[in-house]
């Protein structure tokens, strides 16, 4: 298929906009869309017309068409095709179809065209991919964006300080300079001229502007050269606060995780002398169709020393992983003691851990295409009917053994068509018109209630409904990496330690 070109025209064949995908001058291409209503015939029902060099492809839109111009030797199936995605981007930016809404939107239109034809060619994509490509929204940019406006709001108020200030001590050198004068009358005029000379020099000193620039937290004192880094996700989090107090809804992965970790996160209080943390992310990504595409996970231990006496201790571990993990240790961990007894410790035992920090000792990663690994599976299947699409979704928990907390299965909903009618639902969910998106979360999901269905109803098409994502956090290790004891390296004694498990989604979706 050769698409020479596309455009959206009135009846009498005026193109309000036209897209070209091959060199065509301006004249040629008004030149045949001129020409398109006097070659249409009213009396039949057909959706081409043809001519000696070219092909007319068109969909009425209500008192203008959505006109493709192909080669005649396209596939007239491909077209057609490829005019219905073209006739369903125009809702999607103007919601009446009238000449002045196309010109309004003439580039975002013309943007969408580009992401469906490329050189002459059809591109492979459908019409949610389309509003993902084009809308090109940036969390970061956001973020980006908010932390400016605080800067700048932060460089005001401190302008506005420091003038207090200098109003203030200017004030206050001024009220003594009075009373010096005034107080040392038996002295003479001289005494009150020192005075008046001080006054002056503080009044005709001219006062430094202050730039409105940001100035960041200062440096603890000492010799490290280490980036702090808590200040500025603090002030990262009073960004997003903003944002989501002026009515933005702020979400993202790192944002997700960070709330699911927290949920399973062992408090500073309640830590022993030794806190241990087993940490595991997963990403997925699954065919609509069934089939898994990649699974790939990263696994690591953690480990935190709050006791300087215990800065020499050996940690025992329990591998009963069975899917065949390829396991990692640290460079100062001893690897034959590793090997040969599942027990970590330091290669230098003269150079204990250091205290107060997170060190990561232990790390592991597994990858599989085999789709009986994946912890849940998702099967989404979208029916068309006459009024839209009947949509049914349901879950499987294909790990038994685990406790999947919090989860939620994010489902797009095509833009402009409302809320989507809901029937049989196990669990809960929420509708977000701003985003366009249908969340259905169920509290916990294991073996008591390893499925589970959802069924609704809305207008689109069935491409509309993917990709979906999935989010969900465990307080089970998916490898099953346990800790099994910890002990001193003086005397083998053991010692108390604390420990938690948090295995998390980092992308999990179904495409």
């Amino acid at each position: 298929m050769v698409l020479l070109a596309a455009a959206v025209c009135n009846k009498g064949g005026k193109a309000i906009i036209s897209r070209q995908f091959v060199e065509m001058n301006r004249s040629r291409i008004e030149g045949l869309l001129a020409a398109f209503p006097k070659l249409m015939n009213t009396g039949k029902q057909h959706t081409f017309v043809e001519t000696e060099s070219v092909r007319y492809v068109y969909q009425p839109l209500e008192k203008l068409y959505m006109l493709l111009i192909t080669t005649k030797a396209s596939n007239i199936l491909e077209d057609l095709e490829t005019l219905r995605l073209f006739a369903r981007v125009i809702p999607e930016y103007c919601r009446n179809l009238e000449e002045s809404d196309i010109v309004d939107q003439a580039f975002q239109l013309i943007f969408a065209f580009d992401e469906i034809v490329a050189l002459g060619y059809r591109e492979n994509v459908n019409l949610a991919q389309i509003r993902t490509f084009t809308e090109m929204d940036s969390h970061e940019e956001k973020v980006f964006m908010a932390v400016r406006q605080t800067q700048e709001k932060e460089a005001k108020d401190q302008m506005r300080k420091k003038a207090k200030e200098l109003a203030r001590q200017r004030q206050d050198a001024e009220r003594s300079g009075r009373a010096a004068g005034l107080g040392s009358g038996g002295f003479g005029s001289s005494s009150f001229n020192r005075g008046s000379d001080t006054t002056s020099i503080i009044d005709t000193t001219p006062m430094e502007p202050v730039k409105p620039a940001y100035n960041p937290p200062s440096r603890p004192a000492g010799k490290g050269k280490a980036l702090n880094l808590k200040s500025r996700k603090q002030d990262v989090d009073s960004f997003v606060g903003q944002l989501q107090s002026e009515g933005e809804k702020v979400t993202s992965v790192n944002q997700s995780t960070n709330k699911a970790m927290a949920k399973v996160a062992t408090p500073a209080a309640n830590q022993e002398g030794v806190h241990i943390r087993v940490e595991e992310s997963i990403n997925v990504t699954a065919g609509r169709d069934g089939g898994l595409q990649a699974l790939e996970l990263h696994g690591i231990i953690k480990l935190k020393v709050n006791d300087e006496k215990l800065a020499r201790s050996v940690l025992h571990v329990i591998n009963n992983d069975k899917k065949g993990i390829s396991l990692q240790t640290h460079p100062n961990i001893d690897k034959k003691m590793f090997a040969s007894q599942s027990v970590i410790g330091l290669k230098n035992p003269e150079k204990p851990f250091p205290i107060g920090q997170d060190i990561g000792v232990l790390k592991w990663r597994f990858t599989t295409q085999d789709e009986s690994f994946m912890p849940l599976s998702i099967n989404c299947w979208p029916n068309e009917s006459g009024s839209g699409c009947d949509v049914n979704i349901e879950y499987e928990l294909e790990q038994e053994d685990l406790e999947l907390n919090d989860v939620q299965i994010t489902i797009p909903i095509p833009s402009g068509v409302g809320a989507p009618v809901v029937g049989d639902c196990d669990g809960d969910y929420t509708y977000d018109s701003r985003k366009n998106q249908l969340h259905w979360t169920l509290p916990v999901i294991d073996a008591s209630n390893k499925s589970g269905s959802m069924e609704f109803s809305v207008s689109g098409h069935p491409d509309d409904f993917f990709p979906v994502n999935v989010s969900f956090v465990s307080k089970k290790s998916y490898c099953d990496i346990q800790i099994s004891d910890l002990r001193l390296l003086e005397d083998d004694s053991p010692a108390k330690y604390s420990s938690e498990v948090c295995f998390y989604v980092d992308k999990y979706e179904i495409v």
